[in-house]
């Protein structure tokens, strides 16, 4: 399996060897995010496409050879990734396009994309030594740590500011973890998970902290181009909070052509909530990621300090690609949009992909021929009460056949 050649800053560009407590470059702080590469060269010796089918794991394990991994060991206990990959006909139809597909990541084991960084940071991290392990989340990061540390018997501590919606409080406490609800916001939460890591030896899985998160999170990108026959798509559009899942699937694209598995990049669209558009701001200003107040319904892209914030702009532009704001009021339109045309239930967070897809149709930025995924990163039922407030929900009628035959119009 490949060893990490370098992890290096991406904003003084020093390189570091990997280490149970190399997460950020020290010089730069918290925003001195690392990035991790390879020596594609043996790679390429050791590993091809065709040789994937060769592997034993049917999920995102089949990607081991692209992973920083001496392996997965005895087989991991639940199957995380290889998540469909729909054609979605009924929303081809409202929005005008020919080639639209949706990433359905919902289908994971705590329903959200998030295992797929769990679960590379639960196995690196016992690699380097640390068994036990801690995260800051809003909610999906924190499930998906507790989730995949419930099924491997290992214990873990969730940071959650209070405001963290009760589904997914609820997810935590069901998978056993220590939950610290902090009275603060998510970037007071995550600053505090980062000092008690310190403190207690705990191996930090923080998004956009860890550096191999982004590792765990390139397997959709892998997939993606895999599902469509190696061809890859024209444009992705992903929601965007810390901008750690844009700079995975950027990282899975390119760790693909580097090995020459595809002939070409896609372009990458960031959809931001209105409320919390630090990428957004710094994309259409001088490039500079600033704080902003938090407020957005769509908790799981809620940050003031995107903390992979200067990797996912310069992914972004590498892509060609573009950021795009929406509001609370497009992403509760768009979640029954998503609903009605395609079946999949998103939480407000991947109705924003959907949302910021609808926005670029009405502004003619996408054409109707483009090949376009949305990538949907978190199911519905995690935020019931966001859920609730895009649909009218139905006056009780009295148990006869008469108040059914005056509801429907039917004389």
């Amino acid at each position: 399996m490949p060893v990490p050649e370098s992890l290096t800053c991406v904003l003084c560009g020093a390189a570091y060897r990997e280490g149970a407590d190399q997460y950020s470059c020290p010089e730069c702080g918290e925003l001195g995010t690392l990035r991790v590469s390879y020596d594609y060269d043996r790679i390429k010796a050791s590993a091809s496409r065709d040789g994937l089918a060769a592997l034993p794991f049917r999920d995102h394990w089949r990607y081991l050879p692209l992973l920083p991994l001496a392996g997965v060991g005895s087989e991991f206990p639940l199957a995380v990734g290889a998540t469909p990959l729909y054609p979605v006909p009924g929303l081809r139809r409202a929005l005008g396009l020919e080639r639209l597909w949706v990433k359905d990541d919902t289908a994971n084991p705590s329903a959200s994309l998030k295992d797929r960084a769990s679960s590379v940071v639960l196995l690196k991290g016992q690699e380097l030594g640390r068994t036990e392990f801690a995260t800051a989340s809003t909610g999906n990061a924190g499930a998906s740590l507790a989730c995949l540390s419930a099924a491997l018997g290992l214990p873990c501590h969730i940071f959650v500011p209070e405001s963290a919606p009760r589904a997914k409080v609820a997810q935590l406490l069901i998978f056993g973890a220590d939950v610290l609800s902090i009275r603060g916001s998510y970037s007071e939460a995550f600053s505090l998970c980062v000092e008690a890591s310190d403190r207690f030896r705990w191996y930090n899985r923080n998004t956009g902290y860890n550096p191999y998160t982004v590792e765990g999170k390139k397997t959709v990108a892998l997939e993606i181009a895999e599902q469509l026959g190696w061809e890859p798509p024209d444009t992705v559009i992903v929601a965007t909070g810390d901008g750690c899942i844009l700079s995975g699937i950027w990282k899975g694209f390119t760790d693909l052509h580097r090995l020459g598995w595809i002939s070409r990049l896609p372009r990458l669209v960031a959809a931001q909530a209105e409320g919390s558009q630090s990428i957004k701001q710094a994309f259409d200003g001088d490039g500079t990621i600033r704080p902003v107040n938090e407020d957005t319904l769509a908790d799981s892209i809620s940050v003031s300090l995107p903390r992979n914030g200067v990797m996912a702009l310069q992914d972004l532009r590498a892509s060609g690609g573009s950021a795009v704001s929406v509001s609370d009021g497009e992403i509760l339109e768009a979640m029954p949009l998503l609903g009605r045309t395609t079946g999949l239930f998103g939480e407000p967070a991947a109705a924003a992909a959907a949302a910021a897809l609808v926005k670029l149709v009405d502004q003619g930025e996408v054409s109707s021929t483009e090949r376009i995924v949305v990538v949907s990163t978190g199911h519905g039922l995690k935020d019931v009460d966001a859920a609730l407030r895009a649909v009218d929900p139905p006056e009780p009628l009295e148990c006869s056949i008469e108040a059914v035959r005056a509801r429907i119009g039917i004389r």
